[in-house]
């Protein structure tokens, strides 16, 4: 199937913030959207009430303070999958919503680690030119993530490093979830899991409203949380640094570590409530 039933995006909103009492709608002059917002203020998402289709329906950022520079961010299309958006609500909700840190860059091991959800579940990976790697669903599923090594490396930019899409391809998909560099590891190995485990990749056998049930438990080769050092992924059991091999650091030059920069964005001044 090339793409899922998207399912009742208000609805979900609507469970959201009845379920999160430290969320809340702030007022934005502009009657076709809303944004919600973490008592923080460390925490915002755009809701668009008129996208439809591969339009952008929520625009998702993260602070590490109410007066930081934006630390990452994310966008979904009106056709994404609504379990796959509940993932993402319910995974920034966590204490692992803030992302790796300013300091710290993207690994073989943390790719792996993002991703390894789809490795078990049977889905290859490719090295695209000197970019990209992709992995694609198996069988007949017609879905994928990509990661964008020449993004990830952009200091300052707005350009998204994650790609999860249903359809032909990332560059056409039926629907489509970006996220930057420094989201955090546990937001995409949730992503991922759902990925592998079939949603977003075919319809549902009957209309059903989406819920905001807690995020999956992962298997215990699958943590939930990032570990930072304390589980050793299952390759680095048998000896290898990642499913990688290391082809990452040949194949996409100048990818092994180096900071990532924030992206020029400071936060707004404290919400004016409804």
């Amino acid at each position: 199937m090339h793409a899922a039933d998207a399912g009742d995006h208000e609805a979900l909103l609507h469970d959201f913030l009845a379920s999160h009492a430290d969320w809340e709608k702030v007022r934005t002059g502009d009657e076709n959207t809303t944004v919600v917002s973490h008592e923080s203020l460390t925490l915002r998402a755009l809701f668009d009430f008129d996208a439809t289709g591969r339009d952008v329906k929520w625009t998702f950022a993260a602070y590490e303070s109410p007066v930081s520079d934006l630390l990452w961010h994310g966008t979904a299309t009106a056709s994404t999958p609504a379990q796959i958006v509940g993932t993402l609500l319910n995974t920034i909700t966590s204490e692992n919503a803030w992302g790796r840190g300013p300091s710290t860059s993207i690994t073989e091991t943390v790719i792996a680690k993002a991703t390894r959800p789809l490795s078990d579940a049977g889905w290859k990976h490719a090295i695209d030119g000197r970019r990209y790697v992709t992995w694609q669903a198996p069988g007949t599923h017609a879905a994928g993530v990509q990661f964008d090594a020449f993004a990830a490396q952009q200091p300052n930019s707005p350009l998204s490093a994650w790609t999860l899409w249903g359809g032909h391809a990332a560059h056409q998909p039926n629907w489509a979830l970006h996220l930057s560099a420094k989201a955090s590891t546990a937001l995409l190995q949730n992503l991922t899991f759902k990925m592998a485990h079939g949603q977003g990749l075919r319809p549902p056998s009957r209309p059903t409203r989406p819920t905001l049930t807690a995020a999956a438990p992962l298997p215990p080769n699958h943590p939930s949380a990032e570990q930072r050092g304390t589980r050793p992924l299952t390759h680095e059991a048998k000896g290898r640094a990642s499913p990688f091999g290391g082809s990452l650091q040949r194949r996409l030059p100048g990818f092994e570590p180096r900071p990532f920069g924030l992206i020029g964005c400071r936060s707004a001044a404290p919400p004016v409530k409804e």
